[in-house]
C-alpha cells in the first residue's frame, strides 16, 4: 500500500528534472498524476516511465502563465481521476544576467513564469480543494533564501515564492480549508535547468578559469557535481528523486501538521 493511495496530483513542469521525478515518485506511492508542461516530448517520456512502472498518468500541454488554462487543467484532472488533492507548482525558468544589463522584458518573463504561475496554481487549487483539504507544494530554490551575483531576477522570483507560500498557508488555515501550503528549496540538483545554467556560466569564463575548476576531475567541461563540489559540504549535486521524496512527504498525511514552512534540500549548502 502506497503512502498516498487514492490521491490525485497535478504536477507542472513535469517534462524533465524535478517535475518528472515527482511524477514517478508520487505515482509509485499510489497517486494518479496529471503531468503538465510546454515540453510535449518530455511529457511523453515522463508518461512512458510512469506507465512502465505501473502508475497512472495523463498529460497535458500547459503554459502556466495562461490564467484560463488552470481551470481547464483542474477540470480535466477531475474528469480523468477524480478531485485533485495535491498540487506541485514546479514549472520554472532561470534567466541569468548582470543586473546593470538586465532587460525589463527578461525580468517580467522571469516573474511571470516563476511567480505568477505559482499564484495562479495556488488560487485554482484553493478554489478546487477548499473544504476537502489537500497539499500545495511550491518549488522554490536556495536562491530564494540568499543572493547570488548574476541571478538577481531569479533570486527575487524564488524569494517571492517563499513568502507567498507562507501567506497562502496562513490564509488557508484561518479559512478552515484543510489545505496545507509549503515550499521546497533545492540546492544544486542535476537537472536540465542546472546544466543550462552551467553552460551560460562557462560561456562567460575564460579558458584558465574553466581549467582550474575542472582540473581535479580530468574533464574539460563543468557539470553539476563539479559546481556542487565548490559550494556544497556534501561535495556532490543532488538528484531529482531526492527532492521528489521530500515532496512525497509533504503530499502525504504524514505531514498533516506542517504548513507555511520552507524545506531545504541542498547538501548543507545553506548551513554555513
Amino acid at each position: 500500500m502506497g503512502q498516498i493511495d487514492g490521491k490525485v496530483a497535478i504536477i507542472t513542469g513535469a517534462g524533465s528534472g524535478i517535475g518528472r521525478a515527482c511524477a514517478q515518485v508520487l505515482a509509485r506511492e499510489g497517486a494518479a498524476i496529471m503531468a503538465t508542461d510546454i515540453d510535449t516530448d518530455g511529457l511523453t517520456e515522463t508518461a512512458r516511465l510512469v506507465d512502465s512502472a505501473g502508475g497512472r498518468i495523463t498529460t497535458r500541454h500547459q503554459d502556466v502563465v495562461d490564467e484560463a488554462a488552470w481551470d481547464t487543467v483542474f477540470a480535466e484532472t477531475e474528469a480523468a481521476f477524480g478531485a485533485p488533492s495535491i498540487l506541485v507548482n514546479n514549472a520554472g525558468i532561470a534567466i541569468a544576467g548582470a543586473l546593470a544589463d538586465y532587460s525589463l522584458e527578461d525580468w517580467r518573463l522571469q516573474m511571470a513564469v516563476n511567480v505568477d504561475s505559482v499564484f495562479l496554481g495556488t488560487r485554482a487549487a484553493m478554489r478546487a480543494m477548499s473544504g476537502r483539504g489537500g497539499s500545495i507544494i511550491n518549488i522554490s530554490s536556495v536562491a530564494g533564501l540568499r543572493g547570488a551575483a548574476g541571478a538577481s531576477a531569479y533570486c527575487t522570483s524564488k524569494g517571492a515564492v517563499r513568502l507567498f507560500t507562507k501567506a497562502a498557508a496562513v490564509e488557508c488555515a484561518q479559512l478552515g480549508t484543510g489545505i496545507r501550503v509549503n515550499s521546497v528549496h533545492p540546492g544544486i540538483i542535476d537537472t536540465p535547468i542546472w546544466q543550462k545554467s552551467i553552460t551560460r556560466m562557462t560561456e562567460a569564463m575564460d579558458a584558465d578559469r574553466i581549467a582550474a575548476l575542472t582540473a581535479h576531475s580530468g574533464a574539460n567541461q563543468m557539470d553539476a557535481d563539479m559546481i556542487a563540489a565548490q559550494s556544497s559540504p556534501m561535495g556532490r549535486a543532488g538528484r531529482p528523486e531526492e527532492v521528489a521524496e521530500l515532496v512525497l512527504f509533504l503530499a502525504s498525511d504524514a505531514s498533516s501538521y506542517i504548513s507555511g514552512q520552507e524545506h531545504v534540500v541542498d547538501g548543507a549548502m545553506t548551513a554555513r
